[in-house]
């Protein structure tokens, strides 16, 4: 994750690695690779846990971004009991397969990303080895944000159109690519891509580096190296909190457009778009729709995230110093 990773759960392990460094030195490539490798295990099982957990509250906010129904509490919650009771409680999670197919590689190439670009903007800025400044670290959370987006969209898309429309229509995700490609062309599969770019520039540069700025200031102040889990929690639902709040409208936007073909619209353009949302539904009922969730379900989702990442990087360090002491 941040420099908050690099910085404190990478020393985390650096300490406790150095003896048997110092007795086996793998080459600087090897090191690397598993680095890279285990930025990439963090991050799937981060993404993966996280989205499973808040999967029932994602799926009722895309139904209510995709529609024009006011939203309230009070009908969020009938709209989760009527899934319940109509389609079974494992309906809930419908979607989250597709989340899954989405969410596993995404998190792991923008953790990964991540890691990567904070060593470059470490080394172009002079910092490395030390905490980022502000401002790098922003970016190296955009670009990681724009990295993975870029790689996995079409799967969002897929994700989208199952979470709002009935288990007929669509059997399993290869039948949405089919049926999507067959009936609205190879383009309809990156529908939506442009407010989607847009929203996760704001949305992961904000959320790693409030995590990361969160983490840093703890360490200042309280003198230790690492906040303790329920901390991490705490930081990571204080990132999510402000960095979906930034970048909300254009989630809302993306939701649109993506569902455009099966539910009876058609988006043109994001300007249009968020045009057409605020005639019909106004600014902050249209635009921000869904965001109350948002407000439960984000921080929960961005917390489990993030401390997953560093306690599943800090435990793989681990596992890898017992192994070279061993040998």
């Amino acid at each position: 994750m941040g420099n908050g990773v690099r910085g404190g759960a990478a020393d985390f392990g650096r300490h406790d690695a150095e003896p048997a460094a110092a007795a086996h030195l793998p080459a600087e490539g090897v090191q690397e690779q598993k680095k890279v490798l285990n930025s990439l295990m963090s991050g799937a099982l981060a993404g993966a846990v996280a989205k499973t957990a808040v999967a029932p509250l994602d799926r009722t906010k895309i139904m209510f971004q995709v529609s024009s129904k006011r939203f309230s509490a009070k009908e969020a919650y009938r709209l989760i009991y009527r899934t319940y009771l109509t389609e079974g409680f494992w309906s809930l999670w419908r979607g989250n397969s597709a989340t899954m197919v989405r969410v596993i590689p995404y998190a792991a190439i923008q953790f990964c990303a991540h890691e990567e670009y904070k060593q470059l903007l470490g080394s172009y800025y002079g910092f490395q080895g030390k905490a980022l400044t502000p401002f790098p670290r922003f970016i190296a959370g955009s670009l990681a944000g724009t990295t993975a987006a870029m790689l996995t969209y079409p799967l969002d898309m897929v994700r989208a159109r199952m979470a709002v429309t009935p288990k007929e229509m669509y059997s399993n995700i290869v039948h949405v690519f089919i049926r999507i490609s067959r009936e609205e062309g190879l383009k309809t599969l990156y529908r939506g891509f442009t407010p989607t770019i847009l929203g996760v520039i704001p949305y992961a540069g904000l959320s790693f580096f409030t995590y990361e700025t969160l983490k840093k200031l703890h360490a200042d102040h309280s003198g230790k190296p690492q906040p303790s889990p329920p901390e991490r929690l705490l930081f990571g639902a204080c990132a999510g909190l402000i960095g979906q709040s930034a970048s909300y409208p254009l989630d809302v936007v993306r939701r649109r457009m993506q569902t455009a073909g099966v539910m009876g619209h058609t988006y043109s353009s994001i300007l249009l778009t968020m045009q057409e949302i605020i005639r019909e539904e106004g600014l902050i009922r249209g635009l921000y729709k869904g965001l109350s969730m948002n407000w439960v379900k984000g921080p929960i989702a961005v917390g489990i995230s993030f401390t997953t990442f560093d306690l599943t990087q800090i435990l793989l360090r681990k596992l890898q110093h017992s192994t070279n002491v061993e040998r």
